[in-house]
This record gives structure tokens, sequence and C-alpha cells, in this order.
């Protein structure tokens, strides 16, 4: 490929930091994750991180740790407000925890939630609000704040594409009560799979760190908010089960390789917007598609743009004319993923109608940015799309 959608974001520092936990021989979560979490938590300013397998992961125990609280815990068939655009993992941790999904459109400029449509969507039985900052684009969370007022809904954030976003000087992913975040290979830093969960609350991070691992009381600090103190005989608590958790621990190779990574983030992240001001100065005034824009500070995760009446390609044209000039493309996300065939064991409603999100699911792609100069890669890419607009 000429213009990859990926690429590695490792070099010498992270290779010693595998060859160093391979040769200390301890493989399971350790000293390596608690400062890879540890660092994580000071560089978003959040009190706590809880670091996971997977973004996916992330997910699902952040939902499950809300069904657990002493007070104001959700409970199977409560409503939870969802944007019609995402990845599955964002819905599928709902729906597999009971809860009924409302999905609301998108506004087709931000890729975030439409905000009048979100103001009409929501009504007294909405409990839940999964914010989900897509592309790496913070939603206008005053706009959102707004909106709930002084109703009793929990917001928390999918934050998986946005790692280093913000808006108005906070960092998405810390504007709910917990926060998800993914460090997969092809996001903005990456310690192969893994990710993240953030919270200030500490009720929540005890709940999260139970479910991470069995749900048992190893993990905990002595004095706790799930089992209350534990007992000084470490043969008594190494299989005590207090929730029904998962096993969704991380590698301690992963917080090693977070380690390194997190250092080099600021630089990747201010990569990555001097390549977006170069993208919108290319794309801004396109007559036939219109490109994402931007809210707050995005983190550019990669470069979207949604043909309109007048492109005289359509998309699966447009993506095979790419694909054949090395440039490497992909829907937009999941698109509308209402329209998913896994949409029949769900529990859901439509407010109003989803008309961006279709409009996005069939005239939508997005290109890689990456954490380096792409200056050469979007004249290129210009060159193409001149060439198939006939410009």
């Amino acid at each position: 490929m000429k213009y990859p959608l990926a690429t590695s974001t490792w070099d010498s520092d992270e290779k010693k930091a595998v060859y160093d936990v391979i040769e200390s021989g301890m493989c399971t979560m350790s000293k390596n994750v608690q400062a890879f979490e540890s660092d994580f938590a000071r560089y978003v300013g959040s009190k706590y991180a809880v670091m996971v397998n997977s973004g996916s992961s992330a997910n699902l125990v952040m939902t499950a740790a809300l069904f657990y609280r002493k007070s104001g815990s959700l409970k199977a068939g409560d409503e939870v407000i969802v944007p019609a655009v995402s990845w599955p993992t964002t819905y599928y941790p709902l729906y597999q925890y009971g809860l009924k999904l409302k999905f609301v459109d998108i506004d087709k400029r931000t890729l975030n939630y439409d905000l009048e449509k979100l103001a009409d969507a929501i009504t007294d039985k909405t409990r839940l609000l999964m914010v989900v900052n897509l592309l790496g684009n913070p939603n206008d969370f005053n706009a959102i704040q707004k909106i709930i007022g002084g109703r009793d809904i929990v917001l928390i954030e999918d934050n998986c594409e946005s790692l280093g976003a913000t808006y108005k000087g906070k960092h998405a992913g810390t504007f709910g009560i917990m926060g998800s975040y993914s460090t997969f290979f092809s996001h903005h830093m990456s310690t192969m799979e893994g990710g993240v969960v953030v919270t200030d609350d500490e009720e929540l991070y005890h709940i999260l760190l139970c479910l991470r691992a069995h749900g048992w009381t190893r993990n905990l600090p002595k004095e706790n908010l799930v089992s209350g103190v534990k007992s000084d005989d470490p043969f008594e608590e190494s299989f005590k089960f207090m929730l029904p958790g998962y096993n969704v621990r991380p590698l301690e190779v992963e917080g090693a390789i977070g380690v390194q990574q997190l250092k080099k983030l600021p630089g990747f992240i201010d990569h990555r917007r001097r390549n977006a001001e170069i993208f919108q100065k290319y794309f801004s005034s396109n007559p036939y598609f219109s490109i994402q824009q931007e809210i707050g500070n995005s983190s550019w995760f990669g470069f979207a743009i949604v043909l309109n009446d007048k492109s005289p390609v359509t998309r699966k044209e447009l993506a095979t004319s790419l694909l054949n000039a090395n440039i490497e493309c992909r829907p937009i996300v999941a698109g509308n993923f209402a329209k998913n065939p896994v949409m029949k064991f769900m529990d859901y409603s439509i407010a109003s109608n989803l008309d961006n999100a279709d409009i996005v699911d069939a005239n939508g792609l997005f290109i890689g940015n990456h954490q380096y100069d792409l200056q050469k890669e979007l004249a290129y890419f210009d060159e193409i799309t001149r060439k198939i607009f006939s410009l």
C-alpha cells in the first residue's frame, strides 16, 4: 500500500520492554501493568485507570460495573441511549446485560450525536447515555450536559477511537462516570491488544478491579468498597469470589509496552493534528464529498469523507478505485449498526429516524492517519481523487 490504513508505532524501546518482561518470567499482569495504569490515569487526568485485554472488554466491564454499585445500580430492562453509528462492542455489552437500546441518529458532519434528536429521544425512562466519540472527534459535552439537565441519567463514554482528544481542555473519556479506551494496533498508541477504563469513582474502580479477574478479591486493596476489609491471610483471600466477573486481564508485556508508548503519545497526537490540517486544506471544499467537522480538539483517528448527491461515483466505485491505487480505506466504523442482522437478538427501539446514519452507511468511508508526516500520502490521495472525480 502506498497509503496504508495503519502502521506500527513501535521502535527499539517497545522491543526492549517486551524482551525485559520475557526475561523476568512474569507474564501475567504485575508491576508493569500497574505502572501503565498510573501513567494513563495521569495522562487523561483521571483518578483511576484499569487496564484490560481490549477496548471491547473495557466496554464490557464498564457496563457490568454499573449493575453492582451499592446504590443507583442499573437493572435489566433499563433504557440506554446509543448513537446509530459505532463499533459492535459499543452495543453488545449493553444488550448482554439486558438493557433496552434506543438508537439515535448522528450528525453527518461531525459523525457524533445529532443533538436535537438526542434531546428529543431522552425521556423519564432513560437511565443511561452511551456517548461515542467517533474517529477521534469529541462530542459537544456542554450541550449534552444541558440536555441531561437534572435528570437521573448516568453518562459513560466509548472513547476507544479518540485517545488524546480534548473538549475545552478536558480529555474525552473523562466526562462520564466512566470512559473506555483501546490500545489496539491501529489506534493512537498500541500495546498489541489492550484497553483501559478510567473513572474518578472509587467504588466503581474497586468493582472494575474485581470484575477484571474472576470476580475475586485478590487484586482489591485491603480496605475496599466491594468486600469491605480483606483478611490478612492470603490463603483465605486467594479464592474468595464477590462478583460474577471475567478473565479479561492484560498481559504484563502489554503493560510494559504501554509505559513506553505513553511517553510518545503526545508526539503521535501532534503529528496526527498536523496531518489533519493538511487534509482539511486539500478537501474542505471538495464539491463531491464532505469531511468530518471537528468538535473541540480531535485526535484524528482517521480521515472520513461522505459522498454527496452530486458525486459522479458511488462509494463502492470510489473504494475500488482507491484500493486499485494502493490507498487503503474502510467504511465509517460499522455504518448504521441498526441495519445489521444481529439486531434480531436485541431489545431496541429507534428514536425518530436514522437518515444521517443511512447516508454515512451508504456513502461514507475513511482513510488512515498516522503518527508521522503524511504530506506525501495526502498529496497522492488528492491526485487520485482528482482523477476519480474528474477535477
